[in-house]
């Protein structure tokens, strides 16, 4: 039994320390957070922006790890939406612009003079895509 609770305690810990690595060297090695404070123009505010991804990560976590419920409304959902939504399209958009794969995609499927049209279509498939998914898949009404 001793050595079973270690055995869980152990791997716990390794599997964090992996993903909590992983997640430092996506932000850290690729420069995400400075590149996203120099697109929003918002450098004196680097601090923040780093607690919140810190914040983030520790409260998904320990949210992970628990069976949380929020008893709050249902129309609480439409702000949060739209808060995680702002935040994942502006991490892919700093990790693009870090990467610079729209111009190298564009380059190689030969459209380089369409470029915002490819990205309006990217954009416009996404939207559609998550309300597809949220129309006819999440049940909401439970």
């Amino acid at each position: 039994m001793t050595i079973e609770i270690l055995t869980v305690i152990f791997v716990g810990f390794a599997g964090g320390l992996a993903v909590g690595t992983g997640f430092v060297a996506f932000l850290v090695v690729l420069g995400v957070i400075p590149r996203l404070t120099q697109l929003t123009k918002t450098m004196k505010r680097i601090r923040a922006y780093e607690w919140s991804a810190v914040t983030g990560a520790v409260a998904g976590g320990w949210m992970s790890l628990r069976h949380s419920v929020l008893y709050i409304s249902k129309y609480w959902l439409i702000p949060i939406g739209l808060l995680h939504g702002v935040f994942i399209g502006m991490l892919a958009a700093a990790l693009t612009e870090v990467l610079n794969v729209w111009p190298i995609l564009a380059k190689r499927i030969g459209v380089d003079d369409k470029i915002v049209i490819l990205l309006m279509a990217i954009v416009f498939g996404k939207i559609a895509g998550s309300l597809f998914q949220w129309i006819y898949f999440v049940d909401y009404l439970r």
